[in-house]
């Protein structure tokens, strides 16, 4: 049988996401076919026609992408909204990057037109140039024009997304057993562990052994996207189970086993094996550019995935068009996201979930997105020169890698206060926030997570003494050789280089 498709509305923050969705949840009660909406569990459906269509209410293309690196392939098509009275924005092009990569399907919702600076032309005019065509002017992808407040076109938009699921004939067995994607879960005082599922296939039903990654349970209680509460779930439906040992992870896969001894069994299995996963990430990147050339030449892979940023567009489109010219003959060089800015952990889960080597010029990876590379096995690889970009490319497809400086890191300041002193200028207030900081090492200055200055320490002091080392957690005096201009929340970054050898494993 046909199952339900499951949509994901995503687009930049102020371009009524959220308000779009409420006015489908509430043009559905309103024709009594949802009852009333108690509460709210991260995924309801309308009716259409008959059909029904599952709609996901996720933080954003963030969580999309987090749940993606997973392995979870929950979205069937991606909504992308943009406000007409606004046009595409940086977050629009993330989004829309974010969903290309996964490979789905994309619709547009041309949102808040009763305004009266609306301009729906102009964002087809900016969203052609993104690769989104618009059906009526020759292309593939289809835009509706809504307004979330006057509820002005929600109907078209509804019939559109069920047209579009259509074509992607979206099978699945309602008497398998059940398996589907962990939506979202968390600890509720009252109730316990609870999950957000969305079955995939099969029908999950009150009574059921449940295992999902390293939890398990039997579910206690199920309650349907109104709140209310129901016996079972089949394909495309999203559910609230009750009954877990534990809050789950999203994006992890459930699966209804034969029995809770079974269920526990399995959990148990998964949790070594995720420990194991996780150390392995760790100590081992999921692609590396030493290792495209070899790699190509076994045919495991054709293309080599990118994800670039830069300090300034200028930059970096200077560094795609020179991308564009590198031989790609044996391995294509795709650049899937380019953007402005320093390196995010959003960046960093894009590149998890397509395999993608991260390229930054003048830019660095900001603290959560360097633990996300390290947790994730993603390599980050940051310059402050363009020719060493294609350079460095151009030898990894041909598989010629020289020898690399490698940079050690040390350690890391805030700028927590500035002081002025006539004989020494600018003195940085700062606490040391991770590992230790020298007076010796090259020091890089991070603005917002683009690279403002780098250099040499000019002074280094504790107190008013003279020191040649500050450890984690103190607080010290830095003076910056030849540089005066430093901000509060400047982050300083200590480092040493060193020449090691690349080889082609």
């Amino acid at each position: 049988m046909l199952r339900a498709p499951v949509v994901t509305i995503m687009g930049h923050v102020d371009h009524g996401k959220t308000s779009l969705l409420d006015a489908i949840r509430e043009t559905e009660v309103a024709a009594g076919e949802a009852g009333g909406i108690t509460q709210h569990i991260g995924a309801y459906q309308v009716h259409q026609n008959g059909n029904r269509i599952t709609f996901l209410d996720t933080p954003g293309h963030e969580a999309f992408t987090a749940m993606r690196a997973r392995g979870a392939k929950v979205t069937d098509l991606a909504v992308i909204v943009v406000a007409a009275d606004d046009g595409v924005m940086p977050q629009t092009v993330e989004a829309i990057d974010h969903a290309k990569a996964a490979g789905v399907p994309i619709l547009v919702a041309v949102n808040k037109i009763d305004r009266p600076d609306a301009q729906p032309d102009r964002v087809r005019n900016e969203l052609a140039s993104q690769g989104l065509t618009p059906e009526d002017w020759g292309g593939e992808t289809i835009f509706v024009d809504v307004s979330a407040k006057t509820k002005e076109g929600l109907d078209s938009l509804i019939e559109m997304i069920g047209l579009a699921a259509e074509l992607e004939e979206l099978k699945a067995n309602p008497k398998a057993p059940a398996s589907g994607y962990v939506i979202e879960s968390h600890l509720d005082p009252g109730r316990g562990p609870v999950a957000t599922v969305l079955v995939q296939r099969g029908t999950i039903t009150v009574g059921d052994s449940v295992v999902a990654g390293s939890t398990w349970g039997k579910v206690r209680a199920m309650l349907d996207f109104t709140g209310a509460r129901t016996e079972s779930a089949g394909p495309g439906d999203p559910a609230e189970i009750l009954g877990m040992d534990d809050v789950s992870e999203a994006g992890e896969r459930f699966e209804v086993v034969e029995n809770e001894r079974r269920a526990r069994q399995l959990a148990q299995q998964r949790s070594h094996r995720l420990k194991a996963e996780s150390l392995a990430r760790q100590q081992a990147r999921k692609v590396s550019l030493e290792e495209v050339f070899s790699k190509a030449t076994e045919g495991e892979v054709k293309e080599l995935a990118v994800v670039l940023k830069a300090d300034v567009s200028g930059s970096l489109e200077a560094l795609q068009d020179e991308i564009a010219k590198l031989p790609q003959e044996r391995i294509v060089v795709d650049v899937i996201h380019a953007a402005p800015g320093g390196i995010t952990e959003s960046d960093v889960m894009l590149a998890a979930a397509s395999d993608a080597v991260i390229i930054g010029f003048n830019v660095r990876p900001l603290a959560d997105a360097r633990r996300a590379a390290e947790r994730e096995g993603v390599e980050i690889r940051t310059y402050s020169v363009i020719y060493k970009v294609t350079e460095d490319l151009r030898a990894a497809l041909e598989g010629m890698l020289e020898p690399e400086e490698v940079e050690e890191a040390l350690g890391q300041a805030e700028v927590k206060e500035l002081f002025r002193a006539s004989r020494v200028g600018t003195i940085a207030g700062c606490l040391v926030t991770d590992g230790r900081v020298t007076r010796t090492a090259q020091v890089r200055l991070v603005r917002e997570g683009t690279v403002v200055w780098t250099g040499r320490v000019g002074s280094l002091r504790r107190f008013k003494d003279n020191v040649q080392e500050v450890d984690e957690g103190l607080e010290c005096g830095i003076v910056l050789e030849g540089y005066q201009d430093v901000k509060v929340d400047d982050v300083l970054e200590f480092f040493e280089t060193r020449q090691v050898e690349q080889t082609l494993e």
